[in-house]
């Protein structure tokens, strides 16, 4: 028999954990090499982790909803060795179920040991039994703690509510840090997971009153709120706004689009305009395609477009465009068709949505003539453009002043202030505008 350690692999240049939303193999289970064994989520798509191996799954390292590091064992399965048989495997006693034993050195640190038996149906996460045993809590107690978790499991928010309601007399003001193997070690520059059981145990009940709807958010909208709120915390945000006449553009898109879309088999949208007009601009202004890491500025030579897209369930993800300014108009429009439609139908793969370095939102698709929106973090601008409307303006002609009724749109842009200043952020947001102003209505695609 040899054993194989599935880890968790890394996703994207900036995805450093992943959450499993579902074990679709358990323990005694058979798997195929590259056969599905879960389903894991990360702050951009979810995704399927196929094995590496085949064989019996010998055990489970990490529990349903546990937020697991790159690199970290999920899993081992036992493979099948010279002179063994994949039958002899399978007559092997399974567990019938999982629970990991530990102990506490002097030092304090949990050492965990390998998964056992216990003649209760249920998983006990390791840090879940960390705290249990510095609390004082017997597995027999344990037993009783009501579950909220996966197929009725404790997890570490229902310990925490068991010992603030029913044992505040005697927890301590304990710090939990839960520790891995070296084999599952969590990067240097990511801290460890520490639960403060005194933030936690608080029994106060919250009144809303009787008509109301709770509605408890799901995974993607709780990680969506956490990036906006970071964004906030990291950057200072400035917003500037200009408007711009776009009917050139208007017109131009409405004489050719069907002559595109047959020739191409593409729609074309005004989407892959503006992404050329920003790209444009970037050339110009390349600061804006750039990002901080302390007092360092790192001017991005890829221009990597993201562009917020909405997804059925109402959320927003940002799909993004590689190497952009490599790209002509068919090219763009293609690449903006291809990553809306796999968002709307959940086929983004992960790394269709790392690497962007400067965003664009299109409010006006909902109706909004602006926005401010929220820098997407480690970018430092963000340009939203807000829906075409027809106004009657003054425009000048040869012969003079005159009103007329044009195709106008707002655009705006949030941008960081430690590094792009007002006069920088006015002035490559008003380039972009007399681009779309300046459009050809003669170009040939």
């Amino acid at each position: 028999m040899s054993v194989v350690d599935l880890v968790m692999p890394k996703m994207g240049e900036s995805i450093m954990e992943a959450t499993i939303l579902k074990w679709l193999k358990q323990p005694g289970d058979q798997v195929k090499m590259d056969e599905t064994v879960l389903e894991i989520a990360t702050d951009k798509v979810d995704s399927e982790v196929p094995s590496t191996a085949e064989g019996i799954l010998e055990a489970v390292l990490f529990n349903v909803n546990d937020v697991v590091p790159v690199g970290s064992v999920i899993a081992r399965i036992k493979t099948a060795a010279a002179g063994s048989t994949p039958s002899s495997i399978i007559q092997s006693p399974p567990a019938q179920v999982n629970t990991a034993q530990q102990t506490i050195p002097s030092n304090g640190q949990s050492e965990y040991k390998a998964i056992a038996t216990s003649p209760s149906a249920r998983f006990y996460s390791p840090l879940v039994l960390t705290i249990a045993s510095s609390e004082g809590i017997s597995m027999s107690e344990l037993e009783r703690i009501q579950g909220t978790g996966n197929e009725g499991r404790v997890t570490k928010r229902d310990i925490l509510e068991y010992i603030g309601k029913y044992r505040s007399g005697n927890s301590r003001a304990t710090t939990y840090t839960e520790t891995v193997e070296p084999s599952r070690a969590v990067p240097a520059h990511k801290s460890q997971p520490t639960i403060d059981v005194t933030a936690n145990s608080s029994s106060t009940q919250v009144s809303y009153g009787s008509n109301v709807e709770i509605v408890e958010l799901d995974r993607m909208r709780k990680l969506i709120a956490k990036h906006m709120v970071d964004s906030k915390h990291t950057s200072p945000h400035v917003t500037s706004f200009t408007e711009a006449d776009v009917t050139n553009m208007v017109l131009w898109r409405e004489k050719i689009k069907k002559d595109f879309e047959k020739r191409e088999n593409e729609k074309i949208t005004f989407t892959p305009l503006f992404i050329e007009a920003i790209i444009k601009c970037i050339k110009k202004y390349p600061w804006l395609n750039s990002s901080i890491d302390g007092d360092r500025l790192i001017v991005k030579k890829n221009v990597n477009i993201g562009m917020a897209t909405a997804l059925p369930s109402g959320n927003l993800i940002v799909p993004v465009i590689k190497n952009a300014d490599q790209l002509n108009l068919v090219g763009l429009t293609k690449q903006v068709n291809g990553l809306a439609n796999a968002a709307r139908n959940n086929k983004l793969k992960p790394d269709d949505t790392s690497g962007g370095t400067f965003t664009l939102t299109n409010v006006g698709s909902f109706g909004s003539l602006m926005g401010t929106p929220i820098i997407n973090q480690p970018q430092v601008a963000i340009m939203a453009v807000g829906a075409i409307k027809k106004r009657p303006v003054v425009i000048e002609t040869e012969q003079g002043d005159s009103i007329a009724i044009r195709h106008m749109m707002f655009l705006s842009m949030s941008y960081d202030h430690r590094i792009i200043d007002g006069a920088l952020g006015a002035t490559f947001l008003n380039a972009v505008a007399k681009e779309l102003e300046n459009f050809d209505g003669n170009r040939e695609v």
